[in-house]
């Protein structure tokens, strides 16, 4: 094979970072030894310039009806202008003829909106920008959707979440396609994190829980975020802040879709997964520090959590771990 032929589907409205994430990973890969090199190609409808959310323009390298070859990768651009995109008949119909010409299928954010119109994604689990996950379950009920993760894989058809998440969607492609040293490299030339395991939540918890409405809950998660080794049981935090153990529930249930209990075990099992890709600290130590009783609750809140052990988190996820602590939670 003397080129992987990367094809990007683009379209007005698309997020410029969307687009650049993948092409420029694509790029250093093919500097530091992509074998074969890649080939990246933005395809359009009559290969039109494409005005991209932020207002740069973009200048197409191929017109979408004319391509015919093999393909490595067709790979569709999320924006603003995805729903505009899946509703283009002629946009949707050239991607559905170009998939049985690749070896694999992806999109990018809100592009799987477009490989679900195009039927790619029938039957298959998939993910989206968080944002738009409800939506796209509610259009599409044959695709199953799971807002979480950073990426899924279902055959050869992959998607990932919001914006960034291309970064990782690219570095998995490109260790896949070249072995964890290239990959590695792209990393660190991109000054990335090496890679975001797939599992991985797109929004961590400790972002999300700013934004419920009540006090309680909000002392709360913030009491539990930064006393992940207290005494956080359900009677001790409804103590804490001067209400019943049952209406502490009902709340976490109502704000946070999740009791108390499973609430802290959640958090701690986010700040141990920071811990685990940001330091070199023995899984002992880190269970400690994250408030867990023993290794094997760790490990029991990993497998919950993102299907994996901690020990296989690591691996996957801390080629570039750095020594010492660091903090407990992001």
């Amino acid at each position: 094979m003397p080129e992987r032929v990367f094809l990007v589907v683009a379209y007005d409205g698309a997020e410029l970072l969307d687009i650049a994430c993948v092409t420029s990973a694509l790029d250093i890969a093919n500097r530091i030894g992509a074998d074969p090199p890649y080939r990246t190609v933005l395809a359009t409808l009559g290969r039109r310039t494409v005005a991209c959310d932020s207002g740069l323009r973009l200048e197409s390298g191929a017109a979408l009806e004319r391509v015919n070859e093999p393909l490595d990768t067709v790979l569709v651009t999320g924006g603003l202008g995805h729903e505009r995109a899946a509703a283009n008949v002629h946009l949707v119909g050239h991607v559905r003829r170009l998939a049985p010409l690749a070896r694999r299928v992806a999109s990018v954010c809100t592009g799987s909106t477009v490989l679900a119109e195009a039927g790619l994604l029938t039957g298959r689990r998939a993910t989206t920008h968080w944002l738009h996950a409800a939506a796209l379950a509610e259009r599409y009920p044959d695709v199953l959707v799971d807002a979480e993760p950073v990426w899924i894989r279902d055959g050869h058809v992959i998607t990932s979440g919001g914006v960034t998440s291309a970064l990782d969607l690219t570095l998995a492609l490109i260790e896949e396609d070249n072995g964890p040293a290239v990959a590695r490299g792209v990393a660190l030339g991109t000054v990335a994190y090496l890679q975001r395991p797939s599992g991985q939540a797109q929004i961590s918890m400790f972002l999300a829980r700013r934004g419920t409405d009540d006090f309680v809950v909000r002392r709360a998660t913030d009491h539990i975020a930064g006393h992940l080794t207290d005494d956080l049981t359900g009677s001790a935090l409804a103590h804490r802040f001067g209400v019943s153990e049952r209406h502490l529930s009902r709340l976490f249930r109502t704000y946070v879709q999740l009791t108390p209990a499973r609430y802290v075990r959640r958090a701690r099992t986010e700040a141990a997964a920071h811990l685990l890709t940001t330091t070199v600290l023995p899984l002992p130590a880190v269970a400690r520090r994250c408030g867990f009783g023993s290794t094997e609750s760790l490990r029991q809140g990993f497998l919950e959590r993102f299907g994996v052990p901690p020990s296989t988190y690591r691996s996957q996820g801390s080629g570039t771990a750095a020594h010492g602590s660091g903090p407990v939670a992001r």
